[in-house]
């Protein structure tokens, strides 16, 4: 995978999430996501679970954006790509989540399919800081 190519597909997915998470409409993220989509999100909490077909993974991506009432920021920081067509992205997280202003770190593993995203398998650095995050009490 070409570093370049993989860092403008996954620029266009942030942007894309970004615009989503502040309220937008899922357009420009269906456009960046192959339609048999997968992704997953380890842990015990209220977004984890594993999310097959576009419609589930916009859903996912619904959820998060509503558990942190639109203020869910991702920070990406860096980018590696070998020679497959998987690439791995830190990306920090920040979110206000009832009242509680909390950041996070995870690795983004994405597979790559053309010049759009077919997989991601989201791994937290901190599992445990993680959960905690993503399920406030209700």
């Amino acid at each position: 995978m070409d570093r370049e190519h993989a860092a403008a597909v996954l620029t266009r997915l942030h942007v894309a999430q970004a615009a989503f998470y502040a309220g937008e409409d899922s357009t420009a993220v269906r456009s960046v996501l192959t339609d048999d989509v997968a992704w997953h999100v380890p842990g015990h909490n209220a977004i984890a679970g594993d999310y097959r077909g576009i419609d589930a993974v916009l859903a996912y991506f619904t959820r998060r954006r509503d558990l942190a009432d639109k203020s869910f920021r991702m920070h990406p920081r860096d980018i590696l790509a070998g020679s497959g067509d998987t690439v791995a992205a830190l990306t920090d997280g920040t979110a206000t989540i009832d009242g509680v202003e909390h950041a996070w770190s995870t690795v983004g593993l994405y597979r790559i399919a053309g010049d759009r995203v077919a997989e991601c398998w989201l791994l937290p650095l901190d599992a445990a800081l993680f959960d905690a995050i993503w399920s406030p009490p209700r």
